[in-house]
């Protein structure tokens, strides 16, 4: 009898279709049955020996709330027998709703009940415990994970002893998960927890990998990268990286229709065992960046988001450096203008914050200029130490890439239809803040802000919360200027400030976006497993 191993991740929801991921022990008919009548099925495909499906549910009634069950070869295995929460649902929006998104980056795996946590309580896990308490009550559409959904080179005691069982840690990459069978064990303790699993069978969920989900910095450089080429096991780490998120993250980001669409989704299907099929997939998409697209588009009535690979897009060449490759760069303009007039609300959601305290901007601007050459070869080889040990690596260390989504999101802002707001989501930093960009030629139409909310759940050590106080201070602008005068940098095409935060702790922020007035909350989880808020205001006028 096929057993629930995983799951299930209610993925994708909009009026009338949702999906629905899950894996099963064994080949198998996954089924979905809702209370209201609506169904949908599916077989289970083979990737190295693990068996998922993904459930496409059609019948849906927009406007409504409807209990589910799976079901394996007809046998029911969810709900949990004896579960403490609520049924599962499928809630459609109607057109015209209030659309509530939750998101936050840099989720660390919750210990098992009754071990002490180290880095404190979990926001999802308040969030669930919310929920629960009041099904009927307020709660997300949907769910914005915007990378370090697994901490492949982080792992856990718990994780580091399945490993050490399995292979000797002396050998690289020691602690650090090596092929794709390691890799189910990070998502298996990270989604097993039983709040987080349940929240994640009854809020729809939108993710997108950070350098974590392979690797601390990854693609950093092209010099980093061909160090790591050099290993004789980074392949096999990159290669299953690329194939688990697949699976477990990138499959469920995606439409039904863009599935029913999507060659290497029907090949995968079509085949017994899908390993090599996938295997050769990522395969090319280490070798040929530009071969896929991790990025995509999701519209919840008015409001549109795109969601944007800033990891494995990038152009690393230190003389056309990058962080979106031009095809990827050309998809993300084409969305951001498609259709004037459509959206009430553009949210791009990108793993990195686009504006940092200035500070750090100026430091990665600086270090980019040395890097590419301005200072000379020793100060190029300084810079790239430096850049590395100070992880300098967001959208202004790649200066043009920030100057050209500064013009994007003024252009995307200005003009007749111009959304209310055009905001930038983005976590990674283990703090949260707002920030406001000024263009010299004034503002656009839209209200543009940086909204940063990172972590859900990871540590914040004191040098984090010092560093990044100081980074927003005057004396830290002026040690920075200084920096960006040696490295011979160019002035920003745009000025900013903080007008929120930091805030530092365990949180999520939740936009509520009601025509065009938008408001943020910013929740944090407090030690008793309750969510407190620590902010909550409008961005545009209610």
């Amino acid at each position: 009898m096929a057993e629930l191993r995983l799951g299930p991740l209610l993925r994708y929801a909009d009026g009338r279709t949702a999906t629905v991921w899950v894996e099963a022990s064994r080949p198998c008919a996954a089924e979905v049955r809702c209370a209201d009548g609506a169904t949908g099925t599916a077989r289970t495909f083979q990737v190295a020996g693990h068996h998922y499906a993904l459930i496409p549910v059609t019948g849906l009634t927009p406007g409504t709330s409807t209990a589910y069950e799976v079901f394996l070869d007809d046998t029911r295995v969810w709900p949990l027998p004896d579960s403490p929460f609520p049924p599962s649902a499928i809630r459609t929006p109607a057109a015209d709703d209030t659309v509530r998104i939750a998101f936050g980056s840099c989720r660390w795996a919750a210990p098992p009940a009754g071990e002490r946590d180290p880095v404190g309580p979990d926001a999802l896990d308040s969030l669930a415990a919310r929920l629960a308490a009041d099904p009927d009550g307020e709660r997300p559409d949907v769910l914005l994970l915007l990378g370090d959904q697994v901490y492949a080179d982080e792992t856990s005691a718990a994780i580091r002893r399945r490993l050490a069982a399995r292979r000797d840690l002396s050998d690289p990459p020691g602690a650090e998960v090596a092929d794709y069978e390691e890799y189910t064990w990070l998502y298996y303790e990270s989604w097993l927890h039983p709040e987080v699993r349940w929240l994640l069978s009854t809020v729809p969920s939108c993710m997108i990998f950070d350098d974590h989900d392979v690797i601390d910095d990854w693609n950093t450089s092209a010099a980093w990268l061909a160090d790591m080429r050099a290993t004789d096991w980074w392949r096999e780490r990159l290669l299953s990286g690329l194939m688990s998120y697949w699976v477990h993250q990138h499959l469920g980001n995606l439409s039904p229709a863009e599935l029913a669409a999507d060659p290497l989704y029907a090949a995968v299907r079509e085949t017994p065992d899908a390993t090599d099929v996938l295997r050769a997939f990522a395969a090319e998409a280490d070798a040929d960046p530009a071969s896929v697209r991790w990025s995509y588009r999701r519209d919840f009535g008015r409001v549109r988001l795109l969601m944007v690979d800033t990891r494995a897009a990038r152009v690393l060449d230190e003389d056309g450096r990058a962080m979106l490759d031009p095809g990827e760069a050309a998809w993300l303009r084409e969305q951001a203008l498609a259709d004037r007039g459509s959206c009430d609300h553009l949210l791009i959601g990108s793993s990195l914050p686009w504006l940092l305290p200035h500070l750090v901007h100026d430091a990665e601007t600086w270090n980019a200029a040395l890097c590419r050459g301005e200072r000379g070869p020793r100060w190029a080889r300084f810079g790239e130490d430096v850049r590395r040990r100070a992880d300098l690596e967001h959208w202004a260390a790649f200066p043009e890439s920030f100057a050209a989504l500064a013009a994007l999101l003024a252009e995307a802002g200005s003009g007749p239809g111009a959304p209310a707001t055009v905001l930038v989501l983005s976590g990674d930093v283990h703090h949260a803040y707002v920030a406001e960009p000024s263009w010299p030629a004034g503002p656009p139409d839209a209200r543009v802000l940086q909204l940063t909310c990172s972590p859900v759940h990871n540590s914040i050590p004191l040098s984090i919360r010092l560093g990044f106080r100081f980074g927003w201070s005057g004396v830290a602008r002026g040690l920075g200027r200084r920096l960006a005068r040696h490295g011979r940098c160019p002035q920003p095409p745009v000025s900013w400030r903080r007008t929120g935060g930091p805030w530092f702790g365990n949180q999520l922020m939740t936009l509520t976006l009601t025509g065009r007035s938008a408001r943020l909350r910013l929740d944090q989880a407090a030690p008793n497993g309750s969510l407190t808020t620590a902010e909550n205001t409008f961005l545009t006028t209610p």
